[in-house]
């Protein structure tokens, strides 16, 4: 694949040095991912994990807060007492109801 690209414009020279350096990026992430499962299949053959000889900690997966309020008008519509308050409980709370009158 032989380029002239002293016969080429401006335009053509750019877009030429763009397609170069998506080429190169996506073989670097290629070659990455290709030693890293390698390692990983080494760490395997070990007996462990590669998070366990690297000292990564392990991400854990937070699981959703549970519902406290239900909303008086829609039993469905919930809140866990976490974040901003909605729109419903600061309304009941402005008409006098406690917190404890919503609770679930």
């Amino acid at each position: 694949m032989a380029i002239d690209i002293n016969n080429l414009s401006l335009k053509e020279l750019k877009d030429l040095q763009s397609q170069v350096a998506k080429a190169i990026a996506n073989f670097e992430d290629r070659k990455k991912k290709e030693a890293l499962a390698e390692i990983e299949e080494f760490a395997r053959a070990k007996g462990f994990s590669l998070a366990e000889l690297t000292g990564a900690s392990v991400t854990r997966k937070r699981s959703p807060a549970v519902a406290k309020y239900a909303n008086p008008d829609d039993a469905s519509d919930t809140w866990s007492g976490r974040g901003r308050k909605p729109r419903w409980f600061a309304a009941a709370l402005a008409a006098g109801k406690q917190p404890d009158d919503m609770a679930i």
